[in-house]
């Protein structure tokens, strides 16, 4: 029987009870993360669990878990699902309370969820690329928080989707940010441009090991803001997450990319992320 998390209890799905007042459903009082597992083992397993603690600190959520013990329930329920290939998805709110705008006091204690997904690589799109389309960026200033205030991400998607897209394109005013669920990349005359970290884009854990892998491949990187114009001159384009990995963008508005097919650095990188996937579990 499939286990989920629930706190520190390791529980059947329809045993979870989650308050109608839980401020997670109510306001969107909580963050989240996902994990890619490959072979049975969490990838950047450290990293993500690094920023859902970072997050919670930014909105002054308290997680009533050490981050050790956080990995290890999620190590757990791993090996309890018997999940080799997939996602863990957790997310921890604020908990339930009176409904009031303002946190309640006393703190009340947050909910923690956590369940596996079984998911596979998107192989063909890897080696054929996507399509995507440019979306106006209309979401918060804290897009550095991955909380749960997504609907202007699902909006995004959404109209990509409408469009026979793989991904919506974010941009303010000119200015590219990121995906409606990814980071972006664009390479022109052997360099790798992506937005800087700030409070506009989600630092990517994907996109943490792009930018290493850019150095063991030779492809220098500026981060360093593009426009949708520039954009679309590039000579390949690239969007990452967790599960899409190095996605390989051939169009955007139906305007081809390049030579409108996966490119050289999108192949080399591809490579260069593969060598770094698990091939077994740790022991």
């Amino acid at each position: 029987m499939v286990k989920v998390l629930w706190n520190d209890q390791f529980v059947q799905e329809e045993d979870v009870k989650i308050g109608f007042e839980d401020r997670g459903y109510q306001f969107g009082d909580g963050i989240y993360e996902v994990i890619k597992i490959y072979n049975g083992d969490m990838f950047t397993a450290k990293e993500h669990i690094d920023r859902l603690y970072a997050s919670a600190d930014k909105i002054q959520l308290v997680i009533p878990y050490t981050k050790d013990v956080m990995h290890k329930m999620l190590h757990e329920l791993i090996e309890m699902n018997e999940l080799q290939d997939g996602q863990v998805y957790l997310q921890v709110t604020r908990g339930t309370s009176m409904r009031q705008h303002n946190f309640p006091v006393p703190a009340v204690e947050s909910v923690l969820t956590a369940y596996t997904k079984e998911t596979t690589r998107p192989h063909t799109q890897l080696e054929n690329g996507v399509k995507a389309c440019f979306v106006e960026d209309v979401r918060w200033l804290r897009c550095d928080i991955k909380s749960l205030n997504l609907l202007g991400n699902v909006l995004a998607k959404q109209e990509a989707v409408s469009k026979d897209c793989y991904e919506a394109v974010l941009h303010r005013g000119e200015t590219i940010t990121e995906g409606s669920s990814s980071n972006m990349y664009g390479i022109k005359d052997g360099v790798l441009y992506t937005h800087p970290v700030s409070n506009l884009i989600l630092n990517g854990i994907t996109r943490q090991v792009i930018l290493n892998c850019c150095e063991e491949v030779g492809l220098p990187v500026v981060e360093e803001a593009f426009t949708k114009a520039q954009a679309l001159e590039m000579d390949e384009m690239i969007m990452s997450s967790t599960n899409a990995e190095v996605m390989p963008i051939i169009s955007i508005d139906d305007r081809i990319i390049g030579t409108g097919k996966r490119g050289e650095w999108a192949e080399k990188l591809q490579l260069a992320f593969e060598k770094r996937i698990p091939t077994s579990v740790e022991a």
